[in-house]
């Protein structure tokens, strides 16, 4: 076999082999240097340091190429090599790539720092070609730059889910919190705690990026802040930030300083001797310059009691705050840096509930006010270590009035101005805060660390609060089917329901006043004035056996009846007709009316409405008021002919005398039952016998005293004012001689009911109407009667149907269209089983509604845990 030797002359082409940069690499490599050109570009467009952070990294992987190159030519031994004469086209693309790495433009042709033929400047045959290869390795083509492009993807994906996933959960909160107030069904909540003077409220603030909490001397913090934090689309000026308290419905408030004021009332309205109330105070704000977060700021820890502040406030609020740090909540623990950590309340009061530092944030804030590197080692945590880490913050916005100035408002975002005033101090000491160390700073870093700290602690919980959700779903769907037979119900359909129901039942009451109804207690209403009449002027003259007598006569024509009785008549009637009848049977149909919507209120539903039946009883009353009047002067007009002139036909006498026979039998039976009441009061009937006569005995003394004292006054002699008679009260107490009065009265009118009602069944009543002067009662009863029909006719026309038709469109008015929404359901919420009805109800669509969501969280997001100090670098991906 024959052996060829090696030739010098073929040396050259050998190492251009070894190195296989053949011209199709070459066409691969300005590729490559073009995509440089793209990112170099999209990296200026980052912050300065970003900017650096690249160029350092460019200069390390053209060093790294360079060594690589000088050492596979190390390889090759002490052999000279040739110099290569390197084309045209490639000189001036490595002297374009080295003028972008040193950040320095071409000016022109001649211009200082270009070149347009050789070598490029200071470089050797070497170190063009670790340049080629650098590039190379860093084309479009290279596995791992494809997958680094990949993980900025994926970076920026994740944040954008973890934005959506935290509103989601959020929202969740929201509605579980509005379920309640249970540890079983609640995701956990970033709490806030620290000392007074530690700089809670210029984190929050920060955050925020607006100056709205409570601001004071003295503690101004006495009830929770549950600070809901929900990123808006932004918006021109200030019109996508606003922050709403839902308790209190005020709706949007875009003044910052009104929220303020409005939380200094709240805090302020905890009485002196309670110090602080776990009541929470429900705040959202929606920005689109804060994350979705949420926040509970607490009182701040009280390390020196003042004069003014009671024993037991440092007490209290500790027992607030243990009960807010307790799991699944996030602790942020905020610390001054210029005071001992081991002075710290808030990272004393962590350690007892999360020993580890498993769900506690350190926030460091006041750092420029110690020195840098003790700031570092601070946040390095060696001395109190937390799994989230320390973040260090220097929340004071220095020159705001000139941030003011500048943006022309009166409430500027002051985040920008906290975040340039951290820029400035922690990026003049680099040495220690850069990313070369290991520690977080700034408001933005804080940020994000709580984003992602919230997402994760959210996403873990997702599973047990999920079957949390569930049992209780459960249980609720069964006693909503057990209680309600699963029939829904809402406040309007109960309102409706309630107007239908009272219209129905105002209708089925108002069969009450039909006609003939109305004519019935108009008659029972002159009943009584009839009789009131009669025995004030017949009875009570003593001359109604003589009437009767005249009655019984056969021989006596009724042209002959004594003009004594004539007039008796007459009187009689023109005080009938003249009694006010239109006045008292207008109130009287008025009263019913009133009785009847009483009625209405009294019963279920309106029992439980008692504004509303206010209201009803309100606008009833303004209606008969408006017609009383109109009615009361119709009747008196319609019933004046009866009050000059009645005339009686024959029927209607009959009818008059059998009503007449009728009441006077009602009278004679209740007379009767009164003497038996009386009887069995006093002791039996011989002892009312003794009674009666022994009134008798007083009245015929009394009238005797009277008849002698009147004979005095006549003589003209002088009649002293004399007492009472002296009674002999042994045998009947004062109380039994009014009794024995009484029986007395009651006897006389049953001896004339007795007389007249016989007088009534005679002959002479039975004849006709001629016999009216004879027979007053058959007389009057008639008159009563037609009064009553045409008083009835009347009131029905001018105040009845007037009620009847506008009633029922009062209450479609009042209490069905003139209602809002927050009115309807208060309305169906006064009644504990509607209320009941809704709240297990609501109960039960909202845990539907949170099951669905966690259910489509739980199937699409995996439990993931938060980085455990400080979150990977931007940059990372890069290297």
């Amino acid at each position: 076999m024959h052996a060829r030797a090696i030739s010098y002359t073929a040396l050259p082409k050998f190492v251009l082999r070894a190195f296989r940069v053949p011209i199709a690499g070459i066409g691969v490599g300005a590729g490559a240097v073009g995509y440089a050109n793209y990112k170099v570009e999209e990296f200026r467009k980052k912050t300065n340091e970003w900017i650096t952070s690249a160029q350092e990294t460019a200069s390390d992987f053209l060093d790294a190429a360079s060594s690589q190159i000088n050492s596979v030519v190390g390889r090759v031994g002490s052999i000279e090599l040739p110099k290569l004469e390197i084309p045209e086209f490639l000189k001036g693309l490595l002297a374009s790539t080295g003028g972008s790495k040193k950040g320095e433009g071409r000016s022109g042709k001649g211009g200082e720092g270009s070149k347009t033929e050789g070598e490029p400047e200071g470089g050797d045959q070497s170190a063009a070609v670790a340049a080629l290869v650098a590039a190379t390795l860093s084309s479009p083509a290279d596995p791992k730059s494809e997958e680094k492009r990949a993980g900025s993807s994926q970076l920026q994906d994740r944040q954008d889910g973890l934005m959506h996933l935290t509103r989601k959960l959020i929202e969740i909160r929201s509605i579980l919190l509005s379920i309640d107030q249970s540890d079983s069904l609640k995701l956990p909540s970033i709490v806030v705690i620290g000392s007074q003077s530690s700089g809670k409220s210029s984190v929050l603030e920060a955050i925020v990026g607006h100056e709205f909490l409570p601001k004071g001397n003295n503690m101004v913090t006495r009830r929770p802040i549950e600070l809901t934090l929900i990123h808006s689309p932004a918006k021109e000026g200030n019109a996508g930030e606003y922050g709403e308290f839902p308790a209190l419905g005020l709706g949007k408030i875009t003044d910052w300083k009104e929220i303020q004021k409005t939380l200094v009332e709240l805090n302020q309205a905890v009485p002196a001797e309670e110090c602080v109330s776990d009541k929470p105070i429900d705040l959202r704000i929606y920005s689109p310059h804060v994350p979705d977060l949420t926040l509970i700021d607490l009182p701040g820890y009280v390390q020196i009691s003042s004069l003014d502040q009671p024993e037991e406030l440092k007490e209290k609020i500790s027992t607030l705050c243990d009960r807010y740090i307790k799991e699944p909540n996030i602790i942020l623990a905020v610390c001054a840096a210029n005071v001992d950590l081991a002075n710290s309340p808030a990272l004393r009061a962590s350690r007892k509930v999360d020993p580890l530092g498993l769900r506690t944030i350190g926030v460091i804030t006041k750092m420029d006010l110690v020195e840098p590197e003790a700031g570092a080692n601070i946040l390095q945590g060696n001395r109190y270590p937390l799994h989230l880490g320390y973040v260090g913050v220097v929340c004071k916005p220095t020159g705001l009035a000139g941030v003011r100035a500048h943006l022309g408002s009166e409430r500027p975002n002051i985040t920008g101005a906290v975040m340039r005033r951290e820029e400035d101090y922690f990026g003049a000491h680099r040495e220690h805060f850069g990313r070369s160390s290991s520690v977080m700073v700034g408001t933005d870093t804080l940020r994000k660390r709580l984003m992602d700290v919230l997402e994760s602690s959210m996403a873990s919980s997702l599973h047990s609060i999920s079957n949390a959700v569930q049992l209780e779903l459960e249980e609720t769907q069964y006693q909503f089917k057990v209680q309600y037979n699963d029939r829904r119900v809402t406040a309007e359909s109960y309102v409706a329901e309630t107007v239908d129901q009272l219209k129905a039942k105002f209708k089925e009451l108002t069969q009450q006043f039909t006609k003939p109804q109305i004519r019935s207690k108009l008659k029972g209403m002159l009943d009584e004035k009839l009789m009131d009449i009669l025995e004030q002027l017949y009875w009570s003259d003593k001359r109604v056996e003589e009437l009767t007598t005249l009655g019984n006569d056969p021989k006596i024509k009724p042209e002959d009846v004594d003009s004594y009785w004539r007039y008796k008549l007459d009187a009689a009637s023109s005080l009938l007709t003249k009694s006010g009848v239109g006045r008292d049977s207008t109130q009287m149909v008025a009263d019913g009316l009133r009785a009847l919507i009483e009625n209405i209120a009294s019963g279920e539903p309106f029992n439980y409405h008692p504004q509303t039946v206010d209201r009803i009883v309100q606008f009833s009353h303004a209606i008969l008021r408006e017609r009383l009047g109109v009615a009361a002067d119709q009747v008196e007009n319609c019933i004046k002919p009866y009050k000059y002139e009645v005339e009686v036909e024959d029927r209607e006498w009959v009818t008059g005398r059998d009503k007449a026979q009728v009441l006077f039998e009602e009278e004679l039976k209740m007379c009767q039952d009164k003497l038996v009441e009386i009887r069995k009061k006093v002791g039996g009937s011989r002892r009312l016998s003794n009674l009666l006569e022994y009134v008798r005995t007083l009245e015929e003394q009394e009238r005797q005293r009277s008849l002698s004292r009147l004979t005095r006054i006549k003589a003209g002699e002088e009649v002293e004012e004399e007492g009472p008679v002296a009674i002999e009260s042994y045998r009947f107490s004062p109380g039994v001689i009014i009794d024995g009065g009484q029986a007395l009265a009651y006897t006389n009118r049953l001896g004339v009911l007795k007389l007249r009602l016989a007088a009534l069944k005679s002959k002479r009543c039975k004849s006709g109407p001629e016999n009216d002067a004879l027979c007053p009662e058959v007389f009057l009863n008639v008159v009563a009667d037609k009064l009553a029909y045409t008083s009835a006719l009347f009131l029905n026309i001018e105040l009845l149907d007037h009620f009847f038709y506008q009633f029922p469109r009062e209450i479609d008015s009042r209490l069905m269209y003139d209602l809002d929404r927050k009115e309807i359901a208060k309305f169906a919420r006064e009644n504990p089983n509607i209320r009941a009805h809704l709240d297990l109800q609501e109960r039960k669509d909202k845990l539907e509604e949170v099951m669905k969501q966690l259910q489509s969280l739980v199937n699409l997001r995996k439990d993931i845990q938060p980085a455990p100090r400080r979150a990977s670098s931007l940059f990372g991906s890069f290297f």
